[in-house]
């Protein structure tokens, strides 16, 4: 029956590792141990505490560094640290804005107690009403290439100013010795002195003023048309016709017969009425050289016309008017 219990299909060389006999001989001798030792008992802890070795403790030198565990600020810290920042940024904002504006009102109080261009023409006393009307400075607004010509100019309207009070007084002589028929020429002599002295500052003087100063062609022309036309009136004032109200030429030459000390008056006013005349003449000639040296034209005058009065307050609030009554008419006749 031996032979039946063997397993045919086993391979002959085929040795089970566990029954080798040093195996199960170290395998019984473990288990022997792990049966006999009791942690519990007397001997036991006496062998584990000889055998235990107490670790020496390490000098303070040789200690290692301990790495402290790194704390992460939460994301509330993270927003709260923001948010103070923020607001200490818009308090300092804050702060500099206030130091701006007051330091922008002290500016404007300081523009308006003094204003560098302030009107200063005519140079009235502080205490009067009448406060000046224009700004005039020659080095400020005009070109030092224009300036000498310009200030000839205004002696020219300051000669011609006292050439009209010098007339006035001439034909006030002249009315005094000839009552009965020169009422008519010193009352014209006060009509042209109250006339033409400001016509003749605002119609030529300021208009090439403004020319020289923003090299205006609109000005320059204006100018010329109507200093061509004093320069008509200086003669005829210089001829001296009788009952005009002129003391000129042919005036003062009639009353040498009747009375020469006014009529030598007559012939000073005459002589100042022609130097008015040839010194407009000389500054004519010299502003046109002027004129044609800036490149000025009638084309850009038209144009600088043109866009000033479209520009003109005044005339778009005429032409807006205008422009609805004419709707208006339109859609009431519909």
């Amino acid at each position: 029956m031996s032979g039946f219990d063997t397993n045919p299909f086993a391979d002959p060389m085929d040795v089970n590792p566990f029954q080798d006999p040093s195996v199960t001989q170290l395998t019984n001798a473990n288990q022997g141990g792990l049966d006999e030792f009791n942690p519990f008992s007397e001997n036991s802890r006496l062998t584990s505490t000889a055998q235990t070795v107490p670790a020496t403790q390490p000098s303070s030198i040789s200690q290692p560094a301990v790495l402290q565990p790194s704390v992460e600020p939460t994301p509330q810290a993270v927003a709260s640290a923001a948010q103070a920042e923020l607001l200490q940024q818009q308090a300092e904002l804050e702060r500099k804005a206030a130091e701006l504006d007051r330091k922008e009102r002290e500016l404007q109080s300081n523009t308006a107690a003094f204003n560098p261009r302030q009107n200063n023409w005519p140079p009235l006393p502080r205490r009067c009403p009448i406060k000046p009307c224009f700004y005039q400075d020659f080095p400020v607004d005009i070109p030092a290439d224009y300036q000498r010509t310009c200030k000839m100019l205004y002696y020219l309207w300051m000669l011609h100013s006292v050439t009209l009070l010098l007339n006035l007084l001439a034909c006030l002589a002249w009315f005094t010795v000839e009552v009965d028929s020169r009422g008519v020429d010193f009352g014209l002599s006060i009509l042209w002195f109250i006339l033409f002295t400001p016509c003749a500052f605002l119609c030529w003087y300021r208009p090439i003023y403004k020319a020289f100063r923003s090299d205006s062609s609109f000005s320059f022309f204006v100018f010329f048309f109507i200093f061509f036309c004093q320069i008509a009136i200086y003669i005829i004032q210089a001829v001296g016709i009788p009952g005009w109200g002129d003391s000129g030429w042919i005036a003062a030459l009639s009353e040498l017969k009747g009375n020469l000390a006014v009529s030598i008056i007559m012939m000073v006013v005459a002589a100042f009425f022609t130097l008015c005349a040839i010194l407009s003449l000389f500054l004519l000639k010299q502003v046109h050289s002027l004129y044609r040296r800036t490149g000025a034209s009638f084309q850009r005058a038209q144009e600088e016309f043109s866009q000033g009065i479209l520009t003109n307050r005044n005339f778009q609030n005429a032409a807006s008017g205008v422009a609805s009554s004419a709707a208006q008419s339109a859609f009431r006749g519909n």
